[in-house]
């Protein structure tokens, strides 16, 4: 079986927000998918149930996961919660996958596909206890900034998916699109503040290698709490 890095875009969306990467993955990385799904790999066409997955545990959505590293993090030091990590690359997926066996971690699942598609189409209401979005492409060009994944039409879809008292937490490197994210979400009447402007960095945050690469730029790292009414 073969593996490809690409995602289809969902026809009633529109625009991407993510970049699409072409290309054959390895054999470890097919062998590494192949083996977890059904268990650990979450089918991106099956409406998620939370109960079935993970029965009463608290569920939090980590989208754009990356390679893994900030989610196994966070998994290993709250096993009283369980992640669904997003992201639309493979060899992302894979080796988070490979993280969560080198951790023996059971709280972890994974989905290989476009959380907007997905969240539109797949997750019922009222049922995340928490959502997280760390360092999403910025899209710096002006020409881009409709590519932002945070946007007013994606909010309402979080905050219809997210149970009251559900917590929203973004973080960037990029202050135009911290401010950016600091309007949208401002603007959004079914969620407050934490806190008056950015929130102080949590202790609990791991790093990830896009955060620690902005630091190396210089960049201020800039985290936005926000709790549903």
């Amino acid at each position: 079986m073969s593996f490809t890095n690409s995602p289809k875009q969902d026809q009633k969306r529109g625009i991407r927000t993510f970049h699409a990467r072409q290309g054959r993955i390895s054999p470890l990385t097919a062998k590494t998918i192949t083996s977890h799904q059904g268990s650990f790999i979450l089918d991106p066409q099956a409406p998620f149930d939370p109960i079935a997955t993970f029965g009463a545990t608290p569920v939090i959505f980590d989208i754009g996961c990356g390679f893994g590293e900030a989610t196994t993090a966070m998994a290993t030091a709250q096993p009283e919660i369980a992640i669904v990590a997003f992201d639309v690359h493979v060899r992302g997926i894979a080796r988070l996958l490979q993280e969560v066996d080198h951790g023996n971690l059971t709280n972890v699942r994974a989905l290989n596909t476009d959380a907007v598609s997905y969240l539109n189409h797949m997750v019922p209401t009222d049922c995340l206890d928490g959502v997280r979005i760390y360092f999403p492409d910025p899209w710096p060009k002006a020409r881009h900034n409709k590519r932002r994944l945070i946007q007013p039409d994606f909010v309402r879809l979080l905050v219809s998916a997210m149970k009251s008292g559900a917590t929203l937490h973004c973080a960037t490197d990029w202050q135009p699109y911290a401010e950016h994210m600091l309007k949208v979400l401002t603007n959004c009447s079914e969620l407050t503040n934490t806190v008056q402007d950015f929130a102080p960095r949590p202790q609990w945050r791991p790093v990830t290698r896009y955060e620690s690469a902005g630091i190396a730029k210089g960049h201020e790292i800039f985290d936005l709490i926000f709790r549903r009414t």
